[in-house]
């Protein structure tokens, strides 16, 4: 599963200068979750990550390299939790490495890569304490609202990251998770949401691939994303190829 490495390698270019604090996978230093929506009021707020109309980019690239994830971390580029004093810039990228799905069975193929777009649908399914994330897949935005509470209760990054890493790791298709949060000042953040829409096109291409395409390229509104993204042509044809035999 190539088609996200270009995303997955320029991250590295966009992610700021400064050192990461780097933590491992600890379940058992998860931020506690409520299991529902959690509402922070303003008042109660202590800062937002991506307020006063600050980028907050969120996406997730998938991958079967164990040289690109080839374990369960945390990275923390900037200032954490606990070291903010006011609304803040922020990003949120995920990326899982998967078992290998290549197939030659279409069925299969189809489950695997149907798996695979479900997998961002945790991102809806964790709930930390004192920790209110608002998304949206049409513009790839996650902001998020810290309350006062937490904040004196110790939050921080490697906890939410602990958080959402045990909520992933639940899915059996997901050999590894590395999480970066990223709210240095120098980051690319407009490479970020670059980089967030190309994802969101290509995951959107491969629904549509999958749905069944057309191969005459010159009728197709997904060639400029074949054009860019290496091996997506081939998915393309390869499921046109089983669905006509």
């Amino acid at each position: 599963m190539e088609l996200y490495h270009p995303i997955i390698r320029k991250v590295a270019e966009q992610v700021g200068f400064s050192t990461p604090r780097v933590f491992p996978y600890d379940p058992a230093k998860a931020w506690t979750d409520t299991g529902n929506f959690e509402l922070v009021m303003l008042r109660d707020a202590a800062y937002e990550l991506g307020g006063e109309n600050k980028p907050a980019v969120n996406f997730t690239c998938v991958t079967t390299s164990p040289q690109l994830v080839n374990k369960d971390e945390i990275f923390v580029y900037g200032p954490d939790l606990n070291e903010l004093k006011a609304d803040s810039a922020y990003a949120r990228i995920t990326l899982l490495r998967v078992g290998d799905i290549e197939s030659d069975d279409e069925n299969d193929t189809e489950q695997a890569f149907r798996a695979i777009q479900d997998m961002d649908f945790v991102k809806y399914r964790v709930f930390p304490k004192g920790y209110m994330i608002r998304t949206s897949s049409e513009s790839n935005r996650e902001q998020v609202r810290i309350s006062k509470e937490s904040i004196r209760d110790g939050i921080t990054f490697e906890k939410i990251g602990n958080r959402f890493i045990r909520q992933y790791k639940e899915n059996p298709n997901i050999l590894n998770v590395k999480l970066l949060f990223i709210t240095a000042p120098d980051a690319d953040y407009t490479g970020l949401m670059k980089s967030a829409k190309n994802v969101h096109d290509i995951t959107m291409s491969l629904t549509k691939i999958l749905e069944g395409m057309p191969t005459d390229c010159g009728s197709c509104n997904l060639k400029s994303i074949c054009d860019e993204v290496e091996g997506m042509r081939e998915l393309h044809f390869g499921k046109e190829k089983h669905t006509t035999e």
